[in-house]
């Protein structure tokens, strides 16, 4: 069944349109779910420690693929729903250059810098010699990981998120693969992980432009373009709130790690790191259907539908709260086997996991609303208040809690931060939702 933007969408519908972004996140967080596994069990807890100081610094970079995929994927399906496909067109282009562009620029600093990076994040000694060799062979591949995020969002608005998928899924095991080889078989450690990554984000971010760059049957192309200053700001400034989301996580971790290490040293960097490995895979949940449902919610916008909009609003609202109960449950019941995954090999780091595990999944009850409510927002032409929801529940509300709950709870309070954090985040969402109501139409 093929699934048009233009659709009107009953839960099976929307679903199946989401489907393929969601599984598509999923995949793209094994990257540093499968280098934590290997290296924590096959290298060693200070090199599994190196990869949790340096993957936010990587992920926090790969963000301005996100802002411009998400910022533009909401220009370009407005666009699209007012009928201007050649418009449409040569806006897509253009952002897909200036991603290109940019992603040159910081792999190359990153590539430059990462030894003091490494040093100002506490690193030294052999932990240092792990983080600058998987910084600088990761920054390699900086500039396509930044591309596959920015096509993320547009092969969805291309009607395209099966190819999305079967890319995502042909870089994760990629990944998987020669994870395997280059450190289990070939013994090359932290290194090993890191050279499988980055083949991983090479296919992920080079076919897409051989795809859009000829003749295809989806909504868009590559074609020849001219750069727009209105279209490129507008673009960063309605997807700044998923970049504000994704660095804001990055500056999060930072934090978070150094609160460990005053109180846990490496183990606690070490927990911390294998809880956000299964964050990754359980919130990739509500951030594929965000994905997924955004260019819905813009085109349908941009064409002026309003009954399908506010369809659309009602069905995300219930999937959203459903998923919250499901997810958390699942979390809470399967803490043990996921856990042990990664730390089977140290009963003291396995027992500190679980506990500060179950208290941070109590999170994913709320969670979803909050990053879908944000998306909703960027899908509306709406960047100011999907940043400021995406600003309070991702930077500011946490960083209070990290820094306040430790004096009280210690080790409980950093697990019991997110849940802090993401309540009054879920009031706000409430809030800008019912006050925009009548501006956008959608109840």
């Amino acid at each position: 069944m093929n699934i048009q933007l233009s659709d009107h969408f009953t839960y099976k519908r929307l679903i199946r349109f989401v489907a393929s972004p969601v599984l598509m996140m999923i995949f793209t967080s094994l990257y540093s779910i499968v280098d934590g596994f290997f290296v924590s069990n096959f290298v060693g807890k200070t090199p599994f420690a190196a990869v949790n100081l340096i993957m936010p610094i990587m992920m926090g970079i790969g963000t301005i693929g996100f802002m411009l995929g998400t910022g533009g994927s909401a220009i370009v399906s407005i666009t699209l729903g007012s009928g201007k496909k050649k418009e449409a067109n040569e806006y897509f282009s253009m952002l897909v250059a200036a991603a290109l562009i940019l992603g040159l620029i910081f792999s190359v600093l990153g590539f430059l810098f990462i030894r003091p990076i490494s040093i100002a994040l506490g690193a030294d000694g052999e932990l240092l010699k792990n983080c600058v060799i998987y910084g600088r062979l990761l920054f390699i591949a900086e500039t396509p990981f930044i591309m596959q995020n920015v096509f993320q969002s547009f092969l969805v608005t291309a009607e395209k998120p099966e190819l999305s998928l079967k890319l995502s899924v042909a870089a994760g095991v990629t990944n998987m693969i020669l994870d395997y080889l280059f450190i289990a078989v070939f013994k090359w450690g932290i290194a090993g992980a890191a050279i499988a990554t980055t083949c991983g984000q090479l296919i992920g971010g080079i076919l897409p432009v051989c795809y859009f760059a000829r003749e295809n049957n989806s909504l868009l192309r590559l074609v020849k373009t001219k750069f727009d200053k209105s279209v490129l700001w507008k673009a960063c400034a309605n997807g700044s709130s998923e970049m504000v989301t994704n660095l804001s996580a990055s500056v999060v971790n930072v934090l978070y790690n150094f609160q460990l290490m005053r109180f846990a040293g490496e183990n606690g960097v070490a927990a911390y790191g294998v809880i956000m490995y299964v964050n990754f895979v359980f919130s990739a949940v509500y951030i594929g259907y965000s994905i997924g449902s955004a260019p819905l919610v813009g085109y349908h916008y941009g064409a002026g539908n309003r009954c399908e909009l506010k369809n659309l609003f009602r069905k995300s609202l219930i999937l959203m709260g459903g998923s919250g109960l499901l997810l958390t449950l699942a979390a809470e019941l399967s803490a043990v086997p996921l856990v042990s995954i990664f730390t089977s090999y140290d009963a003291k780091l396995f027992a500190m996991t679980c506990r500060g595990f179950r208290i941070y999944s109590l999170a994913f009850l709320i969670m979803g609303v909050n990053i879908w409510g944000s998306a909703f927002f960027t899908a509306l032409g709406d960047g100011a208040v999907s940043a400021a929801i995406s600003f309070l529940r991702t930077l500011i509300f946490q960083i209070i809690s990290v820094l306040l709950l430790p004096l009280f709870l210690e080790m409980d309070g950093i697990w019991l931060a997110i849940v802090a954090a993401e309540t009054p985040a879920v009031l706000v969402t409430i809030l800008f939702l019912v006050r925009k109501r009548k501006k956008y139409h959608y109840l």
